[in-house]
């Protein structure tokens, strides 16, 4: 069983969207770490101050390893943070193995490598939008579904070399995990077998016939000094380059789009100028940073973060990468989406050695998904009230369930 040192005075909220935003301000205003409970009544420490967040991103005595830093823990006794913490990939290593996990990884995901992936994003790009452009322009379209989430889960499936008939069930898994809101126990223990499950599919797939793929390139891993991927760290680093290669591309995309739809003044200004296409993306990173709080770390000593809060030994951290971003003491008036920001600083990609290895990748797949939408769609509008636009149901991922629009608003106003 897992000890806290504290007793939690209040629930973690599951509902998304202006609901997360606004708990985050609360929890803030509370103090430097709150004690809240998460699902299955686990508790933790909340940390959304800026400052704090950075600290303990940072800290030498705060861990991603409950195996090695919290005594009697027994994997899977918490379904649904399982698939979080229950896994031996870069995600949970520390130190010298973290080390050596990168290494793995890392010819892989070079600037060089990933700018060659540009032509392949663009042709995906293309397809998708010479789908839309075949609905009909008077009735609203789910953008999420049809486009934002397709550009990156398509590209990080043709990266990995997933087979047309396997794609459907590990896009529901990865779906499915970021889900937080009242989800039975034993459906989070379900999909954790799913996600082992899919990925020894693949890897059994790519042992029989390699391709040039990331998936046949990390079976084939070798750095000199070092152990191959074992295979539970092979399907783990899958589920994590997977994963983190796509849902939170398509978060990015999503609010990008939202936020310059409610803004035209700043659309007409990078439709005006491209190169303030790296504006509008930074500052959604900022303001709806894609990762709101990523399970799960561990104090390994005792942290005094002053106001009377002590995190103990072995209590759980949640960190919330979006309440860093919304901070009013990080940023003034911290909630208003503004590309003329001059300080546009964010940890969307975290800090420090679990820095995300993916990150030019992402921006890479936002750079290209964005301005091609609007540039084949220029009267693209939203068909309902931003505020209407409805959250995913997460307290980890930070994504809209849906984004209703009307592909050329002009045409339909005109009849």
């Amino acid at each position: 069983m897992i000890g806290f040192s504290a007793t939690p005075g209040t629930q973690i909220d599951s509902r998304g969207g202006r609901c997360m935003y606004e708990q985050i301000d609360k929890l803030r205003a509370q103090g430097p770490a709150v004690a809240v409970e998460l699902p299955e009544g686990f508790p933790a420490w909340v940390v959304t101050r800026g400052d704090v967040v950075r600290q303990l991103l940072l800290h030498p005595g705060v861990s991603r390893n409950v195996k090695k830093n919290v005594a009697g823990y027994q994997p899977g006794e918490v379904k649904w943070l399982s698939p979080w913490v229950d896994v031996e990939s870069m995600s949970t290593a520390e130190g010298r193995e973290h080390q050596r996990l990168r290494k793995m990884v890392a010819p892989a995901l070079t600037p060089k490598r990933i700018d060659a992936m540009r032509p392949h994003l663009e042709a995906i790009a293309a397809n998708l939008l010479d789908d839309l452009a075949t609905r009909p322009a008077d009735e609203p379209l789910d953008l999420h579904t049809a486009y934002s989430q397709q550009l990156p889960t398509r590209m990080i499936c043709d990266l990995f070399g997933v087979p047309d008939d396997l794609r459907p069930e590990v896009l529901r898994i990865l779906r499915v995990v970021l889900n937080t809101d009242n989800v039975p126990e034993e459906e989070s223990a379900a999909v954790y077998t799913d996600m082992n499950v899919a990925m020894r599919t693949l890897i059994d797939l790519k042992r029989r016939e390699p391709a040039d793929d990331l998936t046949s390139f990390l079976i084939a891993a070798r750095v000199e000094g070092e152990a191959p991927l074992a295979e539970q760290e092979l399907v783990d680093m899958l589920l994590l380059l997977i994963g983190g290669g796509s849902q939170t591309t398509v978060s990015l995309i999503d609010h990008t789009v939202r936020e310059l739809l409610a803004n035209p003044d700043q659309l007409a200004t990078v439709l005006a100028d491209p190169a303030r296409w790296t504006d509008a993306i930074e500052e959604a990173l900022r303001v709806h940073c894609p990762v709101s709080s990523l399970p799960m770390r561990w104090a390994k000593e005792d942290i005094d973060l002053g106001e009377g809060v002590v995190i103990r030994a072995g209590d759980a951290i949640l960190i919330n990468y979006l309440g860093h971003g919304r901070d009013p003491g990080v940023h003034e008036n911290p909630h208003v989406y503004d590309i003329d920001r001059a300080d546009k600083e964010h940890i969307a990609f975290g800090a420090g050695p679990h820095f995300c290895p993916g990150a030019r990748l992402a921006r890479l797949e936002a750079h290209v998904a964005v301005p091609a939408l609007f540039a084949r769609f220029p009267d693209l509008a939203l068909a309902v009230a931003p505020s209407d636009v409805q959250p995913l149901h997460s307290f980890i991922a930070n994504d809209v369930a849906a984004l209703p629009v009307l592909l050329r608003h002009r045409a339909v106003k005109a009849a």
